[in-house]
């Protein structure tokens, strides 16, 4: 380890202001200790902590690094400074006492997993960053991603809205495709786990509860992924969760409290404006006026509202004889603020990593469970307690059509009108969707050292991941909704959906690791062989309520093989010059025998520059310097639910589009597309990273650029009328490519005994252009996507060479000398003289350019307080709701029933849905959180610890987007579950 100390001008500075958060007890003392505190190179170490232990009082060390103090002649002085070991020792009736502490720099030995094994952080080559939540952010969390919201470069989580299963989308480093996946590959104590996400459960990650989450491993780039191959395009998320340790037992309990409430609510017109505008503009003598009712119905309050939640997880680890073991339970009950929507878990886990022949062998068993019950709510209503009329009651005394709830019915009779929009209410309180959710994940790791050659180990890892769900969709008879589905009848109708998932994995390596003296030179290379398995089975069966008629039945069965060889190779040359070489053979069944295998390399170069000699004058302040090199392939052949994206197959139709023979109604098969040369997907990457870190890491930090080619894009693409089965299929075409720049920098301003304080901030930059699109390179071909609310079949978002995927394709609206948009006026971008599709213009794009955050944290005395900030800039959003209600000529339609406004914007005549006016900078600043607490260390004489916190999250957001929130995930805002804000109060005690 190299030398490090403070310079004199370091030393006075840090001196004076450790000196002010020490208060020195003055009472009489038996005797007076003093003495140096020095480095193990001689130097003095300048703002030492020296405390009387088992007491309150202490001192710290002057710029020689001289410390005195008064204490009784029998106590033990604990001497400790950040970087270097802390010393207990004896006073023993002397008066003077001279301290040498050694270095320890933790976060360079630290060690991190990089799939199939591990590395000190110091000798990564890769973009490889290691995540560990502290107690207080894993106590307000709901699911893993939530622990992952701003916390490294680089990496983007949006939460989905409030939803109390929690979850998002996690996105490292931009996406790489355009159809297939981009999520990252999850791996939980070494089984990867499928995101294709289980019936009844939709956040995959929901299963781990934060408290038992020890630590993430983010790799970033190929260098690092590419020992994943077919799995690893989108980054890999190494999840490790805690282990039992040696010792006595040590109880965990954790618990929480939290209310959520509404953010905000979208301004619409109250009754009273209702009724005035439509006064105003059709006149109070017309049909639409005579449609008003006499109520003031405040249709957001009727569907959203404040709930509680809790939060309760128990643990017990320690040993039992020669085994370590950790065993917990966890249970949460998430209330969403949608009301019905709710979330009750229970978890249970046990981890047990016992050692046998002299450590030879060791075993890591752990396996995890759950179940998880359900109740979606449909989040049609939030878009329709925005646009229901308010004048209208909830209910309707004495009317039997729609179980009473208030419906647009045709005048003096109780016919529904179909294109009428439905009571919000009664989407909340006439539907019932409760889903029930099995599910269980473990692994077995074997891994045994050669005793003929201890340089040697052999490692196999058996795992599974094993879910069972059930999941019922009711719609009671005679509910409004069922007057639109099914026969419109007002028949009730129960969906029963059921599933079972089963992920089987066999991991097997071998690995050899040796320091050669003589050449001073280690090399660590593994090989080995991954197979895993997907299987899956279900079933949807429909009845109609309430005489059980049978409707609909669909089953299904698939499976997914992935075969893998891997091997990996690391070298290193005195400790300076690091080598990484990683190659991946990978086989799919989602593909043809023909296009069934990819080959992924990768290669990374390090350089550890502060070990060189002429770096020497730096070690006085600098302890790491290390520049890594990397480039590598990774595949993607992850295509969502479909595992046969080569072969002709055929899908059930709806009983809507069902078949007439005589008086018999069958049901019709409906030929998939399909393209039976489709095959791998791959992203190439090239990365040049710095590590940094200065004053015994008490800074440090790392700046990355990136650059990733995806060729050969799976996309879903429109192909010509009788060229295939569909309108629409998955192939290889076009090529996309990502760039940017990350930077992350954490620092400790003021450490000492009484004061700790420690800061982070990270910010990422990133491009994303698609650079070819179709074989032809026709310069005017895009695809259109991201379909709105409003009209038929209107997109606003399009994919095309040249721009960023997803950007927005819509006319460029043209404004008065006010500032005000003239409704239906439009730049003639060809300048032909009409305004037509050729006119659309391609603009901005639903990602953000930039992504920051910033998180601090202060322990002062046994008082802490913590607050998270992030930013995102350059992210566009469409204002759907704003575009879908805010026409006056929506208000009234002539088949009999109204629509609301909202407050905010232009009001057009008719609806201009393909106008940038709705396109909005939804760039933002938000509070994540801010947490308070105590801390009582000693209490039961020194068994036991207790903390008491309390906390709120999205307390505000500053942004110029008028909507609910600006952070939407797809673009559109249009239905998104509103993000609450919501306030905590938790324990945690330690025995």
């Amino acid at each position: 380890m190299e030398h490090v100390h403070l310079k004199t001008g370091w030393k006075t500075v840090l001196a004076l202001l450790a000196s002010l958060f020490f208060v020195l007890d003055i009472s009489a003392q038996e005797i007076t200790v003093q003495g140096t505190v020095k480095d193990t190179y001689g130097e003095p170490v300048t703002g030492a902590n020296v405390i009387v232990k088992g007491k309150t009082h202490g001192t710290i060390t002057d710029i020689d690094g001289r410390y005195r103090i008064e204490t009784p002649s029998d106590g033990i002085l604990t001497f400790s400074f950040v970087g270097y070991n802390s010393q207990e020792i004896p006073i023993n009736n002397r008066t003077q006492i001279d301290v040498i502490l050694k270095e320890n720099v933790i976060s360079l030995g630290e060690v991190v997993a990089i799939g199939y094994g591990t590395v000190k952080k110091s000798d990564a080559t890769g973009a490889v960053t290691t995540v560990k939540p502290d107690d207080i952010n894993k106590g307000m969390a709901t699911s893993a991603q939530d622990l992952l919201v701003g916390q490294t470069p680089g990496v983007v989580v949006t939460i989905n809205g409030g939803k109390p299963e929690g979850g998002g989308d996690i996105r490292i480093r931009g996406g790489s495709s355009l159809n297939a996946t981009n999520d990252p590959l999850i791996v939980i104590d070494g089984v990867p786990v499928d995101n294709s996400g289980v019936t009844g459960m939709s956040n995959p990650l929901s299963m781990i509860p934060p408290d038992n989450i020890e630590s993430f491993t983010i790799l970033k780039d190929a260098s690092a992924t590419a020992i994943y191959g077919s799995r690893a395009s989108n980054g890999v998320i190494i999840i490790t969760t805690k282990k039992g340790m040696s010792g006595k037992p040590q109880i965990n309990f954790n618990a929480n409290v939290s209310v959520s409430t509404p953010h905000r609510r979208v301004g619409v017109l109250d009754a009273s404006e209702f009724r005035g505008i439509i006064a105003e503009k059709l006149g109070m003598n017309s049909q639409a006026y005579g449609l008003l009712g006499d109520s003031n119905t405040k249709w957001q309050d009727e569907v959203i509202g404040t709930r509680v939640s809790s939060d309760y997880n128990l643990s017990v680890g320690g040993q039992l004889k020669m085994i370590p073991y950790r065993v917990s339970a966890t249970y949460t009950n998430q209330n969403g603020i949608l009301k019905t929507s709710s979330m009750d878990r229970t978890t249970a886990s046990i981890s047990l990593t016992p050692k046998f022949f002299n450590n030879t062998l060791s075993i890591n068993a752990n396996v995890k469970g759950l179940y998880i019950r359900n109740q979606f709510a449909d989040e049609a209503a939030i878009g329709g307690a925005v646009s229901f009329d308010p004048t209208q009651p909830v209910k309707v005394p004495g009317q039997e059509t729609g179980n009473g709830y208030f419906m647009w019915l045709q005048p003096g009779t109780n016919a529904v009108i179909g294109i009428a929009p439905l009571n919000p209410a009664s989407l909340i309180d006439d539907r019932s969707m409760k889903a029930n959710v099995w599910r269980s994940i473990g692994n077995l790791q074997i891994d045994y050292i050669m005793p003929f050659l201890p340089e040697l180990r052999a490692n196999l890892n058996l795992g599974y991941d094993v879910s069972k769900s059930t999941q019922h969709n009711k719609m009671f008879p005679n509910s409004p909704i069922t007057y639109k589905e099914n026969k419109k009848l007002g028949l009730g109708q129960d969906e029963k959906l059921s599933q079972l998932k089963r992920n089987q994995l066999l991991d097997f390596y071998l690995n050899y690791k040796n320091h050669f003296k003589e050449i001073r030179s280690d090399l660590d290379i593994m090989a080995g062989y991954s197979w895993q398995r997907f299987y899956k089975d279900g079933a949807t069966n429909t009845l109609l309520m309430p005489d059980g008629e049978p409707w609909y039945y669909k089953g299904y069965a698939d499976h997914l093989q992935l075969l893998s060889f891997f091997g990996r190779i690391n070298y290193t040359f005195q400790d300076t010059y690091l080598l990484t070489f990683t190659l991946r053979g990978d086989a799919t069944s989602r593909f043809s025998k023909d296009n069934r295998w990819g080959t992924f390399p990768a290669l990374a170069l390090g350089w550890k520059i502060i070990n060189e000699p002429f770096m020497q004058k730096a070690t006085n302040f600098m302890n790491e310097f290390k520049l890594r090199l990397g480039y590598g392939i990774t595949g993607q052949q992850d295509i969502s639910d479909n595992y046969f994206p080569y072969l002709p197959l055929y899908s059930l139709g709806f009983p809507t589009a069902s078949y007439p023979f005589g008086d018999v109604y069958y049901n019709t098969l409906r030929p998939n597309g399909y393209d039976p040369n489709i095959k791998w997907e791959e992203t190439t990457t090239y990365n040049i990273g710095i590590d940094f870190g200065f004053l015994n890491n008490r800074i440090s930090g790392s700046l990355d650029y990136y650059y990733r080619k995806t060729n050969d894009l799976i996309s879903r693409i429109p192909v010509p009328a009788g060229s295939n089965l569909t309108n629409e299929i998955y192939t290889n075409i076009g090529s996309l490519r990502n760039e940017g720049i990350e930077f992350g920098i954490n620092a400790k301003p003021i450490v000492n005994n009484r004061v700790q304080w420690d800061i982070g901030f990270n910010i990422a930059w990133n491009s994303n252009k698609i650079t070819k699109l179709n074989k032809s390179n026709d310069p005017d071909y895009y695809i259109p996507v991201g379909g709105i609310s409003g009209g038929t079949g209107n997109t606003v978002q399009a994919h095309k060479v040249g721009y960023p995927a997803f950007s927005y394709l819509l006319y460029e609206q043209v404004y008065d000398q006010e500032g005000k948009p003239i409704e239906g006026l439009y730049v003639d971008r060809n300048g032909d003289g009409i305004i037509d599709e050729a006119d659309k213009r391609l603009y901005k794009s639903r990602d953000p350019k930039v992504v920051m955050s910033i998180t601090s944290k202060v322990d002062f005395f046994n008082f802490d307080f913590g607050i998270a900030l992030r930013a995102n800039l350059g992210n566009y959003v469409y204002d759907n709701v704003l575009s879908n209600n805010s026409s006056y000529s929506a208000i009234y339609n002539s088949a009999g029933y109204l629509n609301n406004l909202v407050r905010r914007g232009t009001k057009f005549q008719n609806p201009q849905y393909m106008s940038d006016y709705y396109l909005k900078n939804a760039g933002f600043l938000r509070c994540d959180n801010i947490t308070l607490g105590y801390t009582w260390n000693n209490l039961l004489q020194d068994k036991l610890k207790l903390r008491l916190y309390g906390a709120v999250q999205n307390p505000f957001v500053i942004t110029k987007y008028k909507g609910l929130d600006p952070e939407v995930f797809s673009g559109i805002d249009n239905n998104v579950y509103p993000r609450p804000t919501t306030y905590l109060l938790g324990v945690i005690i330690t025995y």
